[in-house]
């Protein structure tokens, strides 16, 4: 890929994108196998490539979330293998009927799912989502354009180039892969006011990134926000699924944006509750920011400060506040949560129900780790992010959430009076 410009690459997407809308499903589905066995067999080359980017990435000291979100290893790699395979044995949206009736005059009108047509993704850091989109969009019958940031250079452009491979060899044009990669920031410049060209744009990444897309884009964005969580640990909730669901939705993924950022416990449980999940916590690494109540029942405990509760660390640091009822932990969710995950522990039936309608995230839980927010984890295949916003999609998105649809009319001649 030796183009001069970005906007080269953006026309032939457009371009390859009328190819990828007349794929049958079982093309589709041959592609996707083509770019697993791919990845698989590259599998040392891309290893290789990911090793130069974290020997970078500790030199500038990105930080050891964005490490983790980086890395690539052989267990990685077979993964994002297994994701493309899920992705081609999933239901094929396009020319699905969403709805339709007959008219009076007797027009016979049909809603049905069709593609985008050009996906573009900006996103950091994460080599797993240049797979994960690059296949959803396939499947979904869509080109996709790429910019994955500069701290997975390396590994971007060797998963790019052994898709392209993968794709050419079952028959579709490689440019319904691209990358902007190579021209930094004017590359994600180009995405983001590639009218005509891209069809809508996805960000993933930080707060700073997202905000800057859903800014400065003249194409449609769909944001995926940052995670923000919450977990309430309610006057009734029982010992062992309070230690068991906070550490679990802390612990076993801190760097991704399902994981809890913020516990609160009710006033009336937090003698018998903080010392019990705090203690869980601090056993695996993870330091307490607490209110004064919370730094009273548990040594260690960092003194919680305003920039705790807007927090989304994305480490093992965890918020950890006391709240005197049910409403405001409510009050306090609505203040500072991102809308994507939030979650109640509680055996109270009424307060489960209060909060599952009056928590106006992407995701509402009772009673479970906010780490199954997640399109794996939904029977989505890989997902293409988690959208907070409320337009088009919301929560984790899959291959539905990369059609538009469109109607169709079939008439027998008649005429509008």
């Amino acid at each position: 890929m030796t183009d001069q410009t970005p906007q080269v690459r953006l026309e032939r997407a457009k371009e390859a994108s009328r190819a990828t809308a007349a794929l049958t499903s079982d093309d589709k589905a041959r592609v996707l196998e083509s770019i697993a066995v791919s990845l698989l067999d590259a599998a040392p080359r891309i290893i290789e490539a990911n090793g130069r980017d974290i020997a970078r990435g500790r030199e500038d000291g990105i930080g050891e979330s964005l490490i983790d979100r980086l890395r690539l290893d052989d267990k990685r790699v077979a993964a994002l293998a297994a994701a493309v395979r899920e992705v081609a044995a999933l239901a094929d949206p396009v020319g699905r009927v969403v709805g339709g009736h007959r008219m009076p005059n007797g027009v016979a009108l049909e809603q049905v799912r069709v593609p985008f047509g050009v996906v573009g993704a900006i996103y950091e850091a994460r080599p797993n989502v240049t797979v994960d989109i690059a296949a959803l969009a396939l499947r979904s019958g869509n080109a996709v354009v790429l910019r994955g940031g500069s701290a997975a250079r390396e590994s971007n452009t060797v998963l790019v180039d052994v898709m392209r491979s993968a794709v050419q060899n079952a028959g579709l044009t490689p440019e319904a892969i691209q990358t902007v990669d190579d021209f930094g920031r004017d590359g994600a410049k180009a995405l983001m006011h590639g009218r005509g060209f891209i069809d809508v744009l996805i960000p993933r990444g930080s707060a700073g990134l997202i905000e800057a897309v859903v800014t400065e884009s003249t194409v449609p964005v769909i944001e995926t926000g940052a995670g923000n969580v919450h977990i309430f640990l309610d006057e009734t909730a029982p010992d062992d699924w309070a230690s068991d669901i906070v550490v679990n939705a802390k612990v076993q993924r801190p760097s991704v944006c399902n994981a809890v950022e913020t516990v609160l416990v009710h006033r009336q449980a937090a003698p018998r509750l903080i010392p019990l999940v705090a203690s869980a916590l601090q056993s695996e690494g993870v330091a307490i920011h607490g209110d004064d109540m919370v730094a009273g029942l548990v040594s260690n405990v960092i003194p919680a400060v305003e920039e705790d509760w807007e927090s989304e660390y994305l480490s093992l640091d965890i918020a950890m506040k006391v709240v005197d009822s049910l409403d405001e932990a409510l009050d306090h969710i609505r203040r500072y949560s991102t809308g994507h995950t939030e979650s109640i522990i509680t055996t109270d039936s009424r307060n489960a129900e209060r909060f599952l309608a009056e928590v106006d995230s992407a995701v509402v839980m009772v009673n479970t780790s906010t780490r199954f927010t997640d399109g794996g984890e939904f029977g989505f295949g890989a997902e293409v992010g988690i959208s907070t916003q409320k337009l088009h999609a919301r929560g984790p998105m899959g291959l539905s959430e990369l059609t538009s649809t469109k109607w169709l009319a079939r008439g027998s001649g008649q005429t509008r009076g």
